[in-house]
């Protein structure tokens, strides 16, 4: 007989046969039909529990590596003597290497970005309560929690802060008037008390600390609770400020006088504290001098700073800032310099307008008309760093690399040394956490596919054993040992289908459940999430089952040699 021909619709005789057989082997004797089903279920349980092993961890990497790519980015350059995105020291906003790198097709972003840390304070709460002996008293209780503002400039993506937005709305840091304006998350909302449109009290450390008024314009809550209670998101223009970023120049008039003379003095902040004043005759160090009006004038400072010589030769200096004060008089008399002074023996002054920076004095017989205009500061000039968002995550590291040529330890045209490191180094310790994670998927789909491979071996060995009349009449009739084995074979490729079919069904259905109706939550202090994710690609669920199935049939063949030892003779005469 020629057992190797082929029948109707192209199947092979090994395939008819076990078609054939197939409903004896699931519905056979009492010996063989619970350990076939048991095969069946562990191939099932396999599967589910590789798949949600998959989708959860695969899930937890992504969801967790997107949202701290959300407070953050995926690469940041900074200057090259600090470790910490956060306390990062001021760079130049203008660099040459921006272009070059926005035009990288592989870099979905690039902006500047600045931190600075604050103190929050509760409004104060009177709590009341007794005694031991019965006495009633009360208390004053207010919280204070630090945090970190960001500042950002209009065009700062906050798509990761709107799908986040649970109160309020997002700023619109385009606007002059959203300089007070922040986005809190829910976890310091609770915290403090805050809700949106509240007015909140904010303390800065700097050489003198200074409290700063701002409203809550929006609450965000992510489930990253380790970020949640620390981030809140600002204006960049504030945070220059307040970091003192760059040179602000101010020119101020004393209270009181000196030798019959008025004093006009500047006030400068920023820079390295080491201030240069230039009231036009070049730079000195004085940063006051007296003057008596008797005309109308005008004066300029210039004001920068330096560090070994006033010239600021050979040095980097930071960016100028330029401040004037406009005197005109009016009126006649003498003495021009005779001022009305108030009680506290200062200078009475009469205001002309809201801020202060316009302002009459009487001086016998003449009006002295003061306006001063402040400088614009040159704090905008300078940022704590660049972010970069990629299109890609499996390209980052390209991306990070080929920013480092362009950026790392080249000196800028500020004499600047500049560094490009990764979101992987900036948050080093929760990434190595993730990747613990990939070692533990290894794992546990190693052992449940061993278990499966165990088990359907244990099924086919019993088949065999049970079937060895059926081996005998095949090998006299002249079919051979491999033909023998292909027809268990394919016979343990429909077992082990039925499993997987099943497997996937209740698997992606666990999948689809969690997904859509979040039903097993975590600690978001612990996790950082609050509730399980769950992220299945058609190419992992591919992956996944092909991969079983090839590595189950492939684990079979050994087992099924226990074939070729069969004696046809015994096998018949056993019958």
């Amino acid at each position: 007989m020629y057992f190797s021909r082929k029948l109707g619709f192209n199947l092979s005789f090994e395939y008819f046969i076990s078609k054939k057989t197939l409903k004896s082997v699931v519905q056979g004797k009492k010996v063989s039909k619970p350990i076939v089903r048991i095969s069946i279920i562990s191939i099932a349980l396999a599967v589910i529990v590789n798949l949600i092993t998959i989708a959860v961890v695969t899930g937890f990497q992504q969801e967790v590596r997107q949202k701290i790519s959300g407070f953050g980015s995926h690469a940041f350059i900074m200057s090259a003597s600090e470790n910490t995105v956060y306390e990062s020291e001021a760079i130049h906003a203008e660099q040459e290497f921006l272009k070059e790198i926005k035009n990288n097709k592989d870099i979905k972003s690039v902006y500047g970005i600045g931190y600075k840390p604050v103190l929050f304070q509760s409004e104060k709460n009177e709590i009341h309560y007794k005694l031991p002996n019965g006495k009633d008293t009360s208390e004053i209780n207010q919280q204070v929690n630090g945090a970190m503002i960001k500042g950002v400039g209009p065009e700062y993506n906050l798509d990761f802060f709107k799908e986040n937005l649970i109160e309020g709305k997002l700023p619109n840091y385009s606007s002059a008037s959203s300089d007070q304006h922040i986005l809190i998350s829910k976890k310091i909302s609770n915290d403090l008390g805050y809700q949106v449109n509240d007015t909140v009290s904010a303390f800065f450390v700097k050489n003198v600390p200074i409290k700063r008024n701002f409203i809550v314009v929006g609450i965000y809550e992510t489930g990253l609770e380790e970020f949640d209670k620390k981030t809140v998101l600002g204006k960049l223009s504030i945070v220059q400020e307040l970091n003192d970023w760059g040179i602000k120049a101010n020119i101020e008039l004393a209270d009181t006088m000196l030798n019959g003379q008025l004093i006009i003095e500047a006030n400068v902040v920023g820079g390295n504290g080491h201030h240069r004043y230039d009231w036009g005759l070049g730079y000195e160090t004085y940063a006051r001098f007296t003057h008596c009006p008797i005309k109308d004038t005008t004066f300029r400072l210039i004001a920068s700073d330096y560090w070994n010589n006033i010239e600021g030769r050979n040095e980097v200096n930071t960016i100028a800032d330029t401040a004037y004060l406009k005197i005109k008089v009016d009126g006649t008399g003498y003495s021009p310099c005779d001022f009305k002074m108030n009680n506290l023996d200062e200078i009475e002054r009469t205001y002309l307008n809201g801020d202060g920076s316009k302002f009459s004095i009487q001086a016998s017989q003449k009006t002295l008309t003061f306006e001063f205009t402040s400088g614009n500061g040159s704090s905008h000039n300078y940022i704590g760093g660049f972010e970069i968002m990629v299109n890609d995550w499996e390209k980052l590291d390209d991306v990070v690399k080929n920013t480092a040529r362009l950026t790392d330890f080249i000196p800028t045209k500020f004499d600047e040394m500049l560094k490009t490191t990764s979101i992987r180094e900036n948050q080093n310790e929760i990434f190595v956490w993730l990747e613990f994670l990939d070692i533990n998927v290894v794992i546990i789909l190693t052992l449940m596919i061993l278990i499966g491979i165990i088990n359907m071996g244990s099924a086919l060995l019993v088949l065999i054993l049970i079937r060895s009349n059926f081996i005998g009449m095949m090998k006299a009739m002249g079919a051979t040992n491999w033909s023998i084995r292909k027809i268990f074979l394919i016979q343990a490729t429909f077992l082990i289908s039925r499993g997987m079919i099943w497997g996937n069904l209740i698997g992606l259905g666990l999948c689809f459940l969690q997904s859509y109706f979040g039903i097993f939550t975590l600690n978001p202090e612990v996790y950082y999430l609050s509730e399980v994710p769950i992220e299945l690609s058609f190419t992992n669920w591919a992956v996944l089952n092909v991969a079983t199935l090839f590595v189950c049939v492939v684990a079979l063949i050994i087992p099924s040699i226990v074939i070729t030892r069969i004696n046809p003779v015994k096998a018949i005469k056993f019958n």
